[in-house]
């Protein structure tokens, strides 16, 4: 009767768990309330004792925003209001469910991804973590601590101010962090996304919360912990594939089993490789070599297609998968080229063994309330970046690792990531503590990323070592402390983290820094290296004084502006439309900021007439100057080999350095950027009074036959005179394809009157590309009057407005009062009896409503 008896309780046992294992997502049902009444803040006193409904993924402030007990922080002067949030701790709780049928697996497993960032962790009465870093996941055998029926989460986030406040008072000393936007620099200390603490563009917002999802997970027998297809080598005959596997046994005894890897190029016939293996309780580790032959290789935008192999890891026992794992990637070489030459030492990458000109931005935190980038959000930014030809972004090292959707669409679309550690801009803790810390960090985003095809080189930090040697610090600090924030920089940029890249990537390059030799007051090194060239703007030097200081590599530069008016109306009211007005002061966070955009305004454009017309000729001022100073440093490829300018986005509505602002509105420089980084544009450079005409090509192979035209165009009366000549693009780099004497085309008294209208057109009169040169700055130009002529055709989703004008209209501007509308083309040069069409997208235009289109031309602005 016993007999019977158990074997009926084994077979119910194992219908209950008939699948090897299941997941189930504790995101929902939290709710949060502050831990305790705060004397000194009467604001807290409801927030001290009520619970509220939670968002997971999520913050503390995002949800407050979101009940309406906090103000919305991006207007007027509220950031200020929003702040004591940081000053407090704050508890989360929820309750969730556990079957009897899910407590006959073997094990269960809390995952948390992402808290934000001091924690305690408990369930049903058992602290399961101390968590002190935002940027580490966290995986707890928890099956011994589960009930069947309720089990109670409860999480106590500490302020990450009190809770390092002793760090700061033990060390002696305040840190050089410029950017952290409190009397006391607390930011060190805290493995946590640097920007939530201020930036010279960013708004404080010091947030905690549950950050990233959080799941339990069911196993049966085994689970596989992680999976890594190392390319070990590949080439367009062979790609030989390690498979490292990682397997967690949660059997008492050894178990028998066939590890198999299933792989296809994505929706191709499947291959299969075996490999019989034995595991042992605990973890297991397991390489499985693999050889394709003639692989499709995932090719970067404009040189091919995003080749995509699926790869899956299974393991079985008796023939039943007890556990799988599925990675998809692309096939390809990366590397990084950092050679002595004649000329100093290069700086490139090299990409399926063929040069590669990098073209893009750096990408901070679209978001300063980081969760709210949603895959909404990461599809529309990837849109920007390939709409503009871009095919490099580097993830810079004051934001945060991305998340996984960021790295999918730049695989999926051939974007190249340049990915940054999270530090910037000041020395860090070397204290073993800290350091290890750290070492789990790194590990686990290395690990985390490293299947993306996209990802094409690691970056200790963000201006560190740059900061060490020229920003003065040494006046302020003793040597001692000096010399050990030196020997911190070697220990954590020099050792740690390139051991960690070598062990746990081992197939992209890794430098400790950027830039990794000079600065911009350095220019004499400009011809080795990545350079930080900040003499454009800091150092003001004019905008033409950059094609004079080429480096082999700049992976930052850049200008700002303010955004468009509609973006200002959302901040700001009427009576605060001024430079020096406390709004916009708390939404310009670079100390010389708006006396610099004033400064350089004054260069080169008449004063405009009211602050409207200072925020336009702003915009235009930035997109024009940005594309002389990208187009310089394309036409001067092979020697520079790199522009990555600063910023694409914004993280909060601000002026600053941005391409888009933040409510998904192009910039005038975003227009420009995508002229100029077109994968064949034509380029102008006026030297010693000839102009040199350039095919600036990134395309692999020769484009030939092509037509350039070169017009001549009298500012109010036309074209004067036009040439023509045949022309061949060379691949992949950039050419002089004709030359002519200014004498040849026109007068020197006609250069104040007179601009080049050039471009570049196929066999079948298709135009490439098109540039317009002028001789001088908008101020010293004799722009005519003119009226723009504007007809509107409505349908919903979709506005075309035709333009035509008797005489130049320079810098054309046309604004309609939608957030993110999209425009076909904006900032235009309308030339003498052209018409233009433009394209307005949006799906809030409804035709009935007839949204009001306004334009606006530079000579109308004085």
């Amino acid at each position: 009767m016993r007999k019977t008896v158990s074997l009926f309780f084994f077979l119910i046992s194992c219908m209950l768990v008939a699948q090897h294992s299941e997941t189930i997502s504790l995101n929902e049902g939290w709710q949060f309330r502050q831990a305790s009444k705060s004397p000194q803040n009467e604001v807290t006193s409801s927030t001290a004792t009520q619970w509220y409904e939670a968002s997971v993924p999520g913050s503390v402030q995002r949800d407050l925003i979101r009940h309406g007990v906090l103000p919305d922080p991006y207007y007027g002067t509220n950031e200020n209001k929003v702040q004591w949030i940081e000053n407090e701790n704050w508890d989360f709780k929820k309750t969730f469910c556990v079957t009897a049928r899910q407590l006959q697996y073997d094990d269960a497993m809390i995952s948390f991804e992402g808290l934000d960032t001091h924690a305690d962790v408990f369930l049903n009465g058992s602290r399961i973590l101390q968590a002190d870093n935002m940027f580490t996941g966290h995986k707890i055998s928890v099956k011994k601590l589960l009930k069947e029926g309720e089990n109670n989460l409860y999480i106590r986030f500490y302020s990450p101010i009190t809770t390092m406040m002793p760090a700061r008072e033990t060390f002696g000393y305040d840190y050089p962090a410029g950017n952290d936007h409190r009397a006391e620099k607390l930011s060190v200390y805290n493995r946590k996304a640097p920007y939530h603490f201020g930036w010279d563009w960013g708004i404080r917002m010091v947030q905690m919360g549950i950050w990233k999802p959080v799941s339990l997970h069911f196993y049966h027998k085994a689970f596989i912990e992680d999976y890594y297809v190392k390319q070990a080598s590949v080439n367009a005959q062979k790609a030989h594939i390690e498979n490292q596997i990682e397997i967690v046994s949660l059997s008492e005894q050894s178990l028998k089993a066939t590890l198999s890897i299933v792989y296809s190029i994505q929706g191709g016939n499947s291959e299969r490789e075996d490999k019989e293996i034995t595991l042992l309780k605990g973890k297991n580790r397991f390489n499985l070599p693999l050889v394709i032959s003639a692989p499709k290789l995932w090719m970067p935008i404009d040189w091919g297609e995003q080749h995509m192999y699926d790869f899956t890891a299974k393991i079985m026992v008796d023939d039943k998968v007890i556990a799988e794992k599925a990675v998809r990637t692309g096939l390809r070489t990366i590397r990084h080229i950092a050679r002595e030459d004649a000329q100093g030492r290069s700086f490139f990458f090299e990409v399926n063994g063929t040069p590669l000109f990098a073209k893009g931005a750096n990408y901070i935190p679209g978001e300063i309330l980081t969760t709210q980038q949603d895959s909404a959000y990461y599809a529309k930014m990837f849109n920007h970046i390939e709409e503009a030809h871009m095919n490099m972004v580097r993830v810079w090292g004051g934001g945060i690792y991305e998340n996984e959707e960021f790295y999918r669409q730049a695989d999926e679309r051939g974007i190249l990531v340049w990915q940054d550690f999270i530090f910037g801009c000041t020395p860090y803790p070397s204290d073993d503590a800290f350091l290890a810390n750290v070492r789990e960090e790194a590990v686990y985003n290395i690990k985390r990323l490293r299947n993306h095809a996209s990802l094409a080189y690691w970056c200790g930090n963000n201006e560190v070592l740059e900061g060490l040697h020229y920003w003065g610090w040494d006046k302020q600090y003793p040597k001692a402390v000096m010399d050990a924030w030196f020997q911190g920089y070697d220990k954590t940029f020099r050792e740690l983290l390139p051991a960690l890249v070598k062990e746990y990537d081992g197939t992209r390059d890794y430098t400790h820094g950027s830039p990794d030799v000079a600065n911009w007051g350095q220019p004499h090194l400009f011809n080795q290296g990545d350079v930080h060239d900040w003499g454009l703007w800091y150092g003001e030097l004019p905008f033409e004084a950059m094609a004079d200081r080429l480096p082999r590599f700049a992976s930052e530069f850049g200008f700002q502006s303010f955004p468009e008016m509609k973006t200002i109306r959302t901040f700001a009211a009427p009576d605060q439309w001024s430079l020096e007005s406390e709004v916009m002061k708390v939404h310009q966070k670079a100390s010389t900021g708006n006396s610099l955009i004033k400064k350089y305004m004054d260069m080169y454009y008449h004063e405009p007439k009211n602050f409207e017309d200072f925020v336009y000729v702003g915009l235009v001022m930035q997109g024009n100057g940005m594309e002389e100073s990208v187009e310089a440093m394309r036409r001067g490829r092979p020697y520079c080999m790199g522009a990555l300018y600063w910023q694409i986005n914004d993280s909060w509505p601000v002026v600053s350095w941005s391409s888009i602002d933040y409510y998904d509105n192009w910039k005038a420089q975003h227009y420009r950027m995508r002229d100029v980084l077109a994968p064949l544009a034509l380029g102008i450079a006026f030297r010693e009074d000839t102009l040199d005409f350039y095919t600036m090509s990134d395309y692999l192979q020769d484009r030939n036959n092509l037509q350039l035209t070169v017009q001549v165009i009298d500012f109010n009366v036309g074209k004067q005179k036009e040439l023509t000549m045949k022309v061949d693009a060379k691949a992949n780099a950039s050419n002089i394809v004709g030359s002519r004497a200014l004498t040849e085309l026109m007068r020197e008294s006609d250069k104040a009157n007179t601009m080049i209208h050039a471009f570049l057109s196929d066999s079948k009169g298709n135009v490439i590309s098109t540039k317009d040169h002028f001789f001088y700055w908008p101020n010293k130009l004799n722009l005519p009057e003119t009226k723009i002529e504007t007809k509107i055709k409505y349908a919903d989703g979709q506005y075309t407005l035709t333009l035509s004008s008797p005489r130049l209209a320079k810098d054309v501007f046309v604004e309609i009062p939608v957030q993110g509308a999209r425009f076909s083309d904006n900032f235009i040069d309308l030339l003498p009896g052209e018409k233009r069409s433009i394209v307005i997208t949006s799906p809030l235009l409804k035709a009935a409503d007839r949204t009001p289109v306004t334009v606006k031309h530079i000579r109308e602005t004085y």
